[in-house]
């Protein structure tokens, strides 16, 4: 039996490793292939084929359901049913929109639609809106999350932008929205947002600066309602009714088991009802009664089968949980603590055991993390120490209490009150440790450094006493394993996905310069969420010299999230004084040149320049002979200024000036410099029309090869190696788009 069910889970989770989805004859193949294995008994086979067959099946109808290539960037109107609970972020409100239709063409079920400036929409509300739609995409970057991947697990057909709308019929049945509301109403000391996400799992309130002290100090699981809020509740009821059943109060007619597992499951379903049974509450709730079941009748069958049996539940139910990272986390956590405490001989004290679960999780799940690309909590397993407590037994039942006797007048408000007190204070010292100690990227690891720090944590987590413990400390060292460097006199050049922006950042063998920081505008900051993070996530811990080309939002709105969290030696940029004083930035100065192993930078700077774009500082780099060009946005004047001076030379690689704005390339300026190809660093269906479809055109009659961050993701060329630019849609998965 466990046997099947683990060849099954298994071809359930390969959905993920897949290229390219099977098509329909070949999916039909696999299903007669697995029904053929199983009627001859092969059953380990057989039980795969079935698994994988289902999960590819699934995962076809989630593709077929995304918004058609030809409306990408359309504005159509149609009319659907607010879903799930809206959220304001900034002067924008973010809802799903359920059973989407238009008399024009046929739309995809789900969608995830903004608003800005729009009304505050509540659950069951039926609108008809003017939508901008887009097929489901976000940006791509090294080590980073994939937002394609995750719209997908959520099966959202299409994201948009409202331009209009009126609605249709109100709100039925919305009791959720109508109880956030409530919530939010009260005084919680300020803590009304979190009040919400710990009773209803809307945790898309919360301020930046929650999540970072969430996230600096691993504490993102207390902030959702997840299996261990589920496990909690369950279990206090199963204790109370264990309890009582011990000291004789319980009614002897009725058996105290299966009444404390019936009402520990309905108090967990009761609960996920509140949190809408998204997919972790879901896997939470089914995990839960896998082991009341377990307790009632299997417990013969070992302690790791109830996680068996609900891993192949979740994936059955849903096969694309698993490109979620939620997902692996959850179970991982699981069975990280059923390996480290079942089958032990003797017993720990409660102290004891609750000390050693936090280590143990900090250490097993290590794998994990690596594995997602995610920064990982130094002060994680003496925080959770002191605040799951903190919040499992303080506040969330004062939480749910007091949310339980609203009606009741004063009561229900004096409780949500005191449990808002606590969420305060606990922010407040979660603060101080995310300053004390922020959280660690560890640089992407080879497969065989993963592969030991796998085994290590494996060996580390053994009990005292059996061979080999003491090598998987010595193997977790594989942490701190020397990466692959660039070689001497070449550079390895990462033009990131920003989106309307750009970011670029050129590493030879010891150094890293930054040239721009990527956009910032009202409430995002892509300095912040992508350009930091994916810089921790390559390894670079320093800056050696942030360039800042000009002073406009979307090349240097970034520049101080980038200069708060890595150490930078030098600022330059080309409007020096327009940009933060913080900064400290000083003036780009044109001839100004400098080696580094092996590989020379010169500067060029037009200061006459008429507007901002042409005062942008062009940065040249060539390495064995390979010239790159970084020109900003300078536009047609400063081409001709740059092709006057004494630098203008044969380029091999150009970052596209002015993102392909039509005022830029102009025809001399590509004539003379004669480009391999052209990096263009822009925005999917940005409202400034970029690239522009005459540049484009001279680019490809000039036989210059076209790489574009909003088709292809982040770029990597490896300068000084005469190659080619790679795009990371190239790193085929089925659910990404192809680039074109």
């Amino acid at each position: 039996m466990r046997t099947g069910m683990s060849a099954l889970a298994l071809g359930l989770l390969s959905l993920g490793l897949l290229p390219a989805l099977p098509s329909v004859g070949w999916l039909f193949l696999l299903f007669l292939s697995a029904l053929m294995c199983l009627f001859t008994r092969v059953w380990p086979i057989g039980w795969f084929l079935l698994g994988l067959s289902w999960a590819c099946w699934s995962a076809q109808q989630a593709l077929d359901d995304r918004l058609i290539a030809e409306l990408d960037g359309r504005t159509l109107w149609l009319e659907g049913r607010v879903t799930g609970l809206a959220t304001q972020s900034g002067r924008s409100v973010r809802f799903e929109l359920d059973e989407a239709q238009s008399r024009r063409a046929k739309l995809p079920r789900r969608m995830q639609l903004s608003w800005f400036d729009g009304p505050m929409v509540r659950t069951g509300e039926r609108w008809r809106l003017a939508v901008n739609l887009r097929r489901p995409q976000g940006l791509l970057n090294p080590h980073g999350p994939d937002r394609e991947a995750m719209l997908l697990a959520r099966r959202i057909g299409a994201t948009g932008t409202v331009k209009a709308g009126e609605m249709l019929a109100p709100a039925s049945g919305g009791w959720r929205d109508r109880l956030r509301q409530r919530l939010l109403a009260v005084d919680a000391q300020g803590r009304e947002v979190v009040l919400a996400a710990l009773v209803l799992g809307d945790g898309s309130g919360l301020a930046r600066e929650d999540w970072q002290a969430l996230q600096a100090t691993g504490t993102v699981h207390l902030m959702v309602i997840s299996g261990q809020h589920i496990g909690l509740l369950a279990g206090l009821i199963y204790g109370l009714v264990a309890g009582l059943a011990r000291l004789g109060a319980w009614p002897g007619r009725l058996p105290w088991l299966p009444w404390a597992c019936g009402l520990a499951m309905a108090a967990a379903l009761a609960y996920g009802a509140l949190a809408g049974f998204q997919v972790p509450v879901q896997r939470a709730c089914l995990m839960l009664a896998t082991v009341l079941v377990w307790r009632l009748r299997f417990r013969h069958l070992g302690a790791f089968f109830p996680l068996l049996l609900a891993l192949v539940g979740v994936l059955l139910c849903e096969p694309l949980a698993s490109l979620m990272p939620g997902f692996w986390l959850s179970f991982a956590a699981v069975a990280v603590l059923i390996y480290c405490f079942s089958a032990r001989l003797g017993g720990w004290r409660p102290w004891q055991a609750w000390s050693r679960a936090q280590w143990v999780i900090a250490i097993g799940l290590l794998p994990a993390m690596l594995a997602l690309g995610l920064p990982v909590s130094l002060s994680a397993p003496l925080v959770n120490l002191l605040a799951v407590p903190w919040i499992s037994l303080a506040v969330l039942p004062l939480a749910l209490l007091g949310t339980a006797t609203l009606p009741l007048a004063g009561v229900g408000e004096s409780l949500l009150w005191l449990a808002g007190g606590l969420i305060d204070l606990m922010f407040r010292a979660l603060g101080l440790l995310a300053e004390w100690r922020p959280p660690w990227t560890p640089p992407p690891l080879s497969l065989w450094a993963w592969t030991l720090v796998c085994a290590g944590a494996l060996l580390f987590l053994l009990p005292r006493g059996v061979p080999l413990r003491g090598l998987g400390a010595v193997m977790l060292l594989a942490l701190w394993a020397p990466r692959e460097q660039v070689p001497h006199a070449e550079v390895e050049v990462w033009q990131l996905d920003v989106g309307q922006g750009l970011a670029v950042l050129l590493r030879t063998r010891h150094h890293s310069l930054l040239y721009d920081a990527g956009p910032a505008m009202g409430t995002s900051d892509l300095g912040q969420t992508v350009v930091l993070p994916t810089l921790r996530r390559l390894g670079v811990n320093q800056l050696d010299l942030m360039l800042i080309s000009h002073a406009h939002a979307d090349h240097a709105g970034g520049a101080v999230a980038v200069q708060r969290g890595l150490p930078v030696a030098r600022v330059l940029a080309g409007e020096a004084r327009e940009l933060p004083a913080v900064l400290g930035a000083q003036v780009c100065s044109s001839g100004e040149r400098w080696e580094w192993d092996g590989v020379m930078f010169s500067l060029w700077h037009w200061p006459s320049g008429k507007n901002s774009n042409d005062r942008s500082c062009v940065l040249l780099v060539e390495a064995q002979g390979e010239r790159l060009l970084l020109a900003g946005d300078m536009e047609a004047d400063a081409e001709r200024a740059w092709l006057e001076s004494a630098d203008a030379a044969r380029i091999d690689w150009l970052q596209s000036p002015h993102h392909g704005s039509r005022s830029s390339s102009t025809e001399p300026f590509i004539r003379a410099i004669a480009p391999r190809g052209v990096m263009i660093s822009r925005g999917r269906h940005n409202g400034f029309g970029h690239p522009h479809p005459q540049v484009i055109e001279r680019y490809r009659r000039h036989g210059l090869a076209v790489h574009d961050t909003a088709l292809q993701g982040a770029l990597h060329l490896r300068l000084g190696r005469h190659g080619e630019v790679e795009g990371l849609r190239a790193q085929r998965r089925f659910w990404r788009e192809p680039p074109s």
